[in-house]
C-alpha cells in the first residue's frame, strides 16, 4: 500500500511538473506572439510616422515652392508697375520739353511725316543725338567758365558734326542745318574772326537747348519746323554782322520747312570747317572719338533681372554654408562619437585579455592545458566579435578622415565660388551705377528754362557730378531735383534789381553737392537766394487749417509745412509755382527710397535742401537686432555703434547715452516696432544700437545685437512701401524673411506723438463739442448700420475692423466712447478691452460690448475687465442709445438729437 502511495504520489509530482512545464511553454508562446505584435505595431507606427514625415516635407516644398513663386510674381508685378511709372514720368517729362519749346511757334502741331523717313535709322539718330547733347552740354558750361580753352571749342564742333551728319543720313534735314549753322559760329571763333563772349555762349545755349526740343519731337513722332530765325542769328553772328529781320520767315515758309523738307527749299550750304575735313574725315574721326567709350546697350528690364538672379544666388549660397557648417559639426560630433567607441574596445580587449589569462590559469591548476595562450591563441566567440569591432571602428576613423578631407575640399570650392559670386554681383551693380553727371545737361536745361520764364538770372553749379547712384535712384529723383530746382529759381533766387540792391551779384548761383558716406549719397541743393520766408508759411498753414493760429512752432516744424500736400506761398499759379505739388512730390519721393529730407535756411542767404539716398537698392551692409523671438536688419548706413548701459539707467526720464562726444536719447525698438519691451535676457546691461541720422542721435534698446553682414534688398510692395520705418525686406539663408528697418522715422513719430499728446490732448477733450463714438466690428455691414444710427443722432463716428486697427487709430485721437465687438480677427474684443483698461491714456474710454455671445460666462468675463456695457445681437436701437446718452450724460431734445 506504501508503495502504491508512493508510486500515486510520484505520478501525481510528474503530472504536476508536465502541466507546469506546458503552461510555461504556453506563457513562453504567449510573451513571444505578444512581443512579435508589439514589434510589429511599432514597424507599423514607424511606417506611419515616416509616411507623415515625408508627406509634410512634401507639403511644405509645396508650399516653399508657392511661396517662392509668390514672391517672384510679386517682384515681377513691382518691376513692370515700376517700369510703368518711369515710362508715365518720362512720358510726362516730354510733354513739359513739348509744352516748354512750343513757344518758339516754329514746330507745327501735327505728326511727323515718316513716309520717306527710315524709321530705324531715325531711331539710331535719337538715341545718339541724345548722347551727344549731353556731352556738349557739358562741354558748354566748362567753356562758359573758361571761354579761352580751344580744345572745348574744337570738342563742341566734333559733337555738332556728327550729329548734322546723322542728322542728314537720317532724313531729318531741319536738324542738320541748325547743326551746320552752329558749327559754322563755331568755325568762326576757332579761326578768332570772331569773339566768345557772354552773348555768344548764350546763344550756342539756345541753339543747344533748341536742339535738344527737336530730338524730342522726332522721339515722339511729332513735326519739327526749320529754325530759320535762329540759324540767320547764327550766321549774322558768324559774319560779325546784325541780325536782318526776319521778314522772309512767312507762316507759309514755315510750314514748308516741315521735316523732311525738300532739298530744294534749303539755302546753299557753306563749306565745312577746316579742321574737320569733308572727304572721308567725319567718320574716321567719329570712330575715333567713340573708340574708347565703346558701350553695349542692354534693357533694363534684362539688367534688373540679372540683379536679381545674382542675389538669389548670394542667398542659396548662404544657405549652403549654413549646411555645410551644419554637416561640419555633425562630423566633429561622429569624430567624438568614434573617439569614445575606440576607448571602450580598448577596455573591451583588455577584459577579454584578462579572462584568456584567467582561463588558462584555471586550467593549468586542473593540469589540463598544454599551450601556453603565447603559444597558441584561442578566442571565444566575444573575443572575436570585439576584433570585428575594433577593425569596423578603424575603417569608420577612416571614413571619417575622408569625409573631413572632402568637407575642406567643398569650403574651398565654396569660398571660391563666393569670391566669383560676390565679383559678379559687384560687377552687375556697377552696371546700374550711373555717374550723376549723365543727369546734369537736364538740370542745366531746367534752370535756364525756369530763369527764362521768369525773367531772373541763374546759373547752376555742380560739385562731385562724378558721384554714381542707383540706376533707378537716379531716374526716381530726376523729377524731384527738377521740382527743386523750378523751386528755387521761382521762390528762392530774387530779381535781379532786388539781389542788386541788396548787393548781391544780379545772377543767382543754385549749386548741387554729390558726396558719399557710408552707403548713402547725400546730395544737397542750395541757392544763394532770400531763404524761406517763414512768416507767409505760417500765414499760409494757418489759411489751410494746417495749424491753429496761437500754435507755438519752431523753426524746423515751420520750414517741414512746405512739404505738405498742395502747399504752397506762390500767390498766383504760374508754370513754375503755385499748385503746391513740388515739394510734396520731392518728400514722398525720397521717402519711398527710404532716405531723408533735411531743411536749413538763413534770411538773406538762401536755402539748403539735404537729400541723404541709398547708394543703391539692392545690396547693402545691415546690423542685425533681436527683439524678443524676432529678427530686424538695420542698414550700417545709419548705424554709427553699439554700446551697452545699466539697466536701472533705462528706467530714468529723459535718460540719454553719451559716445562720440554727442548725446544719444534713449528709446526701445519694442515700443518703437509695436511689440514687448527689449528685455536684454542673458546680458548683465542692455544692448544699446546707437542710431543717427540728420541731427537725429538715438539709441535703441534691443535684446541682442546679432552681428552685421552683407544682405539682398527686397522690395515690400506697395503697400509696405508707404508705411514709415520700413526700408524693405530680407531673405536669410535658412529661408526666414527678416524686415530691414529704418530706425530714424520711427524715433521721430514716436517723439512727435508723444510731443502731440503733451501739447494738445487736453485741450482737444474740452474743445470737442460733438462726442467721438469708435465702431469695432469686423462686419462691415455692422460698422455702416451702427455708424449711421449714431451720426442720426448727432454724434460723430470713427470705425475701426479689429482690435489692432482701433489701437492704430486711438494713436492719433482718443474717442469719447467704444461699440466693441468680441470675436475679430487679430485682436479680439476681450484682448482690446484689456489694452485699453491697462493704458492710461484710454483707460477712461467707456466701453459698450455688442455681441451675439450672450451667455453669462462672456457677459461676466467683459465685466471682469471692466466693461461697462453688454449688449446682445441684434441690439433695440433705443436701448443702445439710451445705454449711449447715459454713459456720457448728455440730454436728449424731443427730437432725439444732442441737446
Amino acid at each position: 500500500a506504501e508503495r502504491l502511495e508512493a508510486e500515486r504520489l510520484e505520478a501525481e509530482r510528474l503530472e504536476a511538473e508536465r502541466l507546469e512545464a506546458e503552461r510555461l511553454e504556453a506563457e513562453r508562446l504567449e510573451a513571444e506572439r505578444l512581443e512579435a505584435e508589439r514589434r510589429e505595431a511599432e514597424r507599423l507606427e514607424a511606417e506611419r510616422i515616416a509616411a507623415l514625415r515625408a508627406e509634410a516635407e512634401r507639403l511644405e516644398a509645396e508650399r516653399e515652392k508657392a511661396r517662392r513663386e509668390e514672391v517672384e510674381r510679386r517682384e515681377a508685378e513691382r518691376r513692370e508697375a515700376e517700369a510703368a511709372a518711369a515710362a508715365k514720368a518720362r512720358e510726362l517729362a516730354a510733354l513739359a520739353a513739348l509744352q516748354a519749346i512750343a513757344a518758339a511757334a516754329e514746330d507745327p502741331d501735327e505728326a511727323l511725316d515718316t513716309e520717306a523717313l527710315d524709321l530705324e535709322l531715325v531711331d539710331i539718330f535719337v538715341e545718339e543725338a541724345g548722347d551727344l547733347l549731353d556731352h556738349s552740354d557739358g562741354l558748354l558750361a566748362q567753356l562758359r567758365e573758361t571761354p579761352a580753352d580751344e580744345a572745348l571749342v574744337t570738342g563742341l564742333q566734333r559733337d555738332l558734326h556728327t550729329l548734322k551728319g546723322g542728322a542728314r543720313t537720317s532724313g531729318l534735314m531741319a536738324v542738320g542745318e541748325l547743326g551746320h549753322a552752329m558749327e559754322t559760329l563755331l568755325e568762326a571763333v576757332s579761326n578768332q574772326r570772331i569773339e566768345l563772349d557772354e552773348a555768344t555762349i548764350g546763344l550756342l545755349e539756345r541753339g543747344f537747348d533748341r536742339l535738344h526740343g527737336m530730338v524730342t519731337r522726332i522721339a515722339a513722332r511729332r513735326a519739327i519746323g526749320m529754325p530759320q530765325a535762329l540759324i540767320e542769328e547764327f550766321i549774322a553772328r558768324a559774319e560779325n554782322r546784325p541780325v536782318e529781320s526776319p521778314a522772309a520767315a512767312t507762316p507759309a515758309a514755315t510750314d514748308a520747312a516741315a521735316a523732311p523738307a525738300p532739298a530744294a527749299t534749303l539755302p546753299p550750304l557753306k563749306p565745312l570747317s577746316k579742321p574737320i575735313a569733308l572727304a572721308g574725315m567725319g567718320e574716321e574721326d567719329d570712330a575715333l572719338a567713340r573708340a574708347p567709350q565703346e558701350q553695349v546697350r542692354i534693357r533694363a528690364d534684362l539688367l534688373d533681372k540679372l540683379v536679381n538672379y545674382a542675389g538669389e544666388v548670394a542667398i542659396y549660397r548662404a544657405r549652403l554654408e549654413q549646411q555645410l557648417a551644419a554637416f561640419r559639426a555633425a562630423s566633429q560630433e561622429m569624430e567624438r562619437t568614434n573617439t569614445r567607441l575606440r576607448d571602450q574596445l580598448r577596455r573591451l580587449d583588455a577584459e577579454t585579455e584578462a579572462q584568456i589569462i584567467a582561463r588558462f590559469q584555471r586550467e593549468s591548476d586542473s593540469g589540463r592545458e598544454a599551450f601556453d595562450p603565447l603559444e597558441l591563441d584561442r578566442f571565444s566567440t566575444l573575443q572575436q566579435l570585439s576584433r570585428a569591432l575594433a577593425e569596423s571602428a578603424a575603417d569608420l576613423q577612416s571614413l571619417h578622415e575622408s569625409m573631413e578631407e572632402l568637407t575642406r575640399q567643398y569650403e574651398t570650392l565654396l569660398t571660391q565660388q563666393s569670391r566669383v559670386s560676390s565679383e559678379l554681383q559687384e560687377g552687375l551693380m556697377r552696371t546700374r551705377m550711373l555717374p550723376f553727371e549723365s543727369l546734369v545737361p537736364r538740370l542745366r536745361r531746367v534752370v535756364r528754362q525756369a530763369a527764362a520764364d521768369t525773367g531772373k538770372q541763374a546759373q547752376l553749379k555742380v560739385d562731385g557730378a562724378q558721384g554714381e547712384l542707383d540706376r533707378n535712384v537716379l531716374e526716381r529723383m530726376t523729377a524731384p531735383l527738377e521740382h527743386m530746382l523750378r523751386n528755387a529759381i521761382a521762390h528762392g533766387l530774387e530779381s535781379p534789381e532786388a539781389r542788386r540792391a541788396a548787393g548781391k551779384p544780379e545772377e543767382g548761383t543754385i549749386r548741387i553737392a554729390i558726396r558719399r558716406e557710408g552707403a548713402e549719397v547725400v546730395l544737397q541743393i542750395a541757392d544763394d537766394g532770400a531763404g524761406l520766408n517763414r512768416a507767409a508759411i505760417r500765414a499760409r498753414a494757418i489759411e489751410r487749417g494746417l495749424i491753429a493760429p496761437d500754435a507755438q512752432l519752431t523753426d524746423a516744424e515751420l520750414d517741414q509745412l512746405i512739404m505738405q500736400p498742395g502747399f504752397s506761398t506762390a500767390e498766383t499759379v504760374s508754370r513754375l509755382a503755385g499748385r503746391g505739388v513740388g515739394m510734396d512730390v520731392v518728400a514722398s519721393e525720397v521717402r519711398q527710397l527710404g532716405g531723408t529730407i533735411e531743411i536749413a535756411t538763413q534770411p538773406g542767404a538762401g536755402t539748403t535742401f539735404t537729400l541723404r539716398l541709398p547708394q543703391t537698392l539692392a545690396v547693402t551692409q545691415a546690423v542685425f537686432v533681436r527683439i524678443g523671438e524676432t529678427q530686424f536688419a538695420v542698414p550700417i548706413a545709419a548705424v554709427r555703434g553699439v554700446g551697452r548701459i545699466p539697466r536701472e539707467e533705462m528706467v530714468k526720464p529723459g535718460a540719454s547715452y553719451r559716445y562720440g562726444g554727442e548725446d544719444y536719447a534713449l528709446h526701445d525698438l519694442g515700443a518703437l516696432v509695436g511689440t514687448l519691451p527689449a528685455k536684454g535676457e542673458g546680458h548683465l546691461q542692455m544692448p544699446l544700437l546707437l542710431v543717427g541720422s540728420g541731427d537725429l542721435r538715438a539709441a535703441v534698446a534691443v535684446d541682442d545685437v546679432l552681428g552685421s553682414r552683407e544682405i539682398v534688398v527686397k522690395s515690400g510692395g506697395p503697400q509696405l512701401a508707404s508705411i514709415p520705418g520700413i526700408f524693405g525686406a530680407t531673405i536669410m539663408g535658412d529661408g526666414r524673411v527678416v524686415v530691414i528697418l529704418d530706425v530714424a522715422p520711427l524715433v521721430r513719430r514716436q517723439a512727435a506723438q508723444a510731443a502731440t499728446a503733451a501739447r494738445h490732448a487736453q485741450p482737444q477733450v474740452e474743445q470737442r463739442r460733438v462726442p467721438l463714438v469708435m465702431v469695432v466690428d469686423d462686419s462691415v455691414t455692422m460698422r455702416k448700420v451702427t455708424g449711421r444710427v449714431l451720426e442720426r443722432h448727432g454724434f460723430e463716428v470713427v470705425t475701426a475692423k479689429d482690435g489692432l486697427d482701433a489701437l492704430e487709430r486711438m494713436a492719433e485721437v482718443v474717442p469719447d466712447l467704444m461699440l466693441l465687438d468680441i470675436e475679430m480677427p487679430r485682436m479680439d474684443g476681450y484682448e482690446l478691452a484689456s489694452a485699453m483698461k491697462a493704458d492710461v491714456r484710454l483707460r477712461t474710454v467707456p466701453i459698450i460690448m455688442i455681441t451675439s455671445r450672450t451667455g453669462e460666462k462672456h457677459r461676466q468675463r467683459a465685466m471682469d475687465i471692466g466693461v461697462e456695457r453688454y449688449l446682445g445681437k441684434p441690439y433695440q436701437e433705443p436701448e443702445l442709445m439710451r445705454h449711449v446718452h447715459e454713459l456720457l450724460k448728455l440730454e436728449v431734445a424731443g427730437d432725439g438729437l444732442l441737446q
